[in-house]
């Protein structure tokens, strides 16, 4: 490139240089030079300008060929975009149906274990009551042979003092101070036993209805899933 620089400032150089016709704006310069300098100046030039020229001149072949690959390419990419599109609606497809099998599959293994918690807290709870109603028999029992053995003593007693007035009279009192306090006793057992079992009953109900209204929620959810699964489905 600096030789076209140089031819070029040649050639200026020149032209001031050169004679001017009289009358004119024009001027003689030496042909022989001049023509030596635009050929040192057309050597100089780089090949690429003459690669330029090529292409400007075979610009609408090029144009052509690249919209022809243009299309080419797009026309695969659609292809290609068809091919993913039907492969990702497959998958979709594929893992919704697994999906509802799943879902299917969960809501009857939670029913089966709803059931099975329920029949397990009815045995637990007639096993309570069974023993809770034999706690209660066995205190019932005790109170009433305390209550027996109470007043067969108090009897006695009365029968070995029945001889002296005083005694007997004391004896009276004895025997019924501790007839009354074998009858509270016996009362009070027997309350306790009342409140023994009516504890044990409520502890179970609570549980129980806990139990209840947890399977009861669970199962709700459960079905409140599978209706949406459904209904995004539909």
């Amino acid at each position: 490139m600096y030789r076209v620089f140089e031819a070029l400032d040649e050639l200026n150089q020149t032209v001031e240089q050169a004679y001017g016709v009289p009358m004119t704006s024009n001027c003689m310069v030496p042909r022989n030079d001049m023509l030596a300098l635009l050929d040192d100046l057309r050597n100089a030039l780089p090949v690429e300008i003459d690669d330029a020229q090529d292409v400007l001149d075979k610009e609408a072949e090029i144009l052509r060929g690249a919209e022809e690959r243009a299309r080419g390419m797009v026309a695969d990419a659609e292809a290609q975009a068809g091919d993913i599109v039907g492969r990702a609606q497959e998958d979709a497809d594929n893992i919704v149906a697994d999906a509802r099998r799943h879902a299917t599959d969960l809501v009857a293994k939670a029913e089966d274990d709803a059931d099975h918690m329920v029949s397990s807290a009815r045995r637990e709870a007639e096993d309570t009551v069974t023993r809770a109603q034999a706690e209660a028999d066995r205190l019932i029992e005790d109170g009433n042979t305390s209550y027996r053995r109470s007043v067969d003593e108090g009897i006695a007693e009365q029968e070995r003092l029945v001889s002296d007035a005083e005694i007997v009279r004391r004896a009276n009192e004895e025997a019924h101070r501790i007839v009354d306090s074998a009858t509270a006793d016996s009362a009070r057992l027997r309350t306790e036993c009342d409140e023994f079992v009516e504890g044990k009953l409520a502890d179970f109900e609570e549980t129980l209805t806990g139990v209840l209204r947890t399977v009861t929620r669970d199962r709700q959810a459960l079905r409140r899933g599978a209706g949406v699964s459904r209904r995004r489905s539909e």
